[in-house]
């Protein structure tokens, strides 16, 4: 495939093969608890009947819909397998209808790359008992935080608590709580 004397044409070809064998390394699951909504907007006449999807990559998981509840808990774990380079989880709330075309509540995203470095920090420093954390992220306008997240490592899984606000809409906040399970040590 790749000339003895590695030319340049086949060092390119070589870092492209390579590059894209490293982009397709299984990482583990992402388990998410899709916990509860808080001051959702309002889309049927008094309140909405709201109901979360996920997405990371091509693949998608949906809560159960609520009905007639603007501070909905769902208490949900949905699994959704982690491949690198590991991307941004967005989720996307909607106001569940009968006879039209569901409503959007709003939208948020979380990068995952801080909780990816934090598991992978669990392996080199070999936290594996109690309850140690591991990681701060505060809101700004690179990220959808409504506050302040840790990143925590409780007997040897790396969870995050999150409150992310909602985009493009007047109100609304939406609690997750994000697990890294079965990362492998690099």
């Amino acid at each position: 495939m790749f000339c003895s004397f590695l030319c340049s044409e086949c060092q390119v070809l070589k870092a492209i093969h390579l590059r894209n064998c490293i982009m397709r390394q299984p990482f583990g699951q992402l388990k998410v608890t899709v916990v509860q909504g808080k001051r959702l907007v309002i889309r049927d006449f008094k309140s909405s009947d709201p109901y979360v999807v996920l997405k990371l990559g091509n693949q998608m998981a949906k809560t159960k819909v609520i009905n007639s509840c603007l501070n909905p808990v769902w208490n949900e774990e949905h699994s959704l397998s982690l491949t690198e380079p590991v991307g941004v989880l967005s989720l996307e709330v909607f106001d569940k209808d009968r006879f039209k075309a569901d409503d959007k509540m709003g939208k948020a995203y979380l990068n995952l790359q801080p909780i990816i470095s934090a598991a992978r920090l669990r392996h080199l420093v070999h936290v594996s008992s109690g309850e140690t954390p591991l990681r701060k992220i505060i809101p700004d306008s690179e990220n959808c935080l409504a506050r302040e997240s840790s990143i925590i490592c409780i007997n040897g899984e790396v969870v995050q608590n999150v409150w992310l606000r909602l985009c493009e809409v007047e109100s609304g906040e939406i609690e997750l709580k994000v697990k890294i399970v079965d990362a492998p040590s690099r």
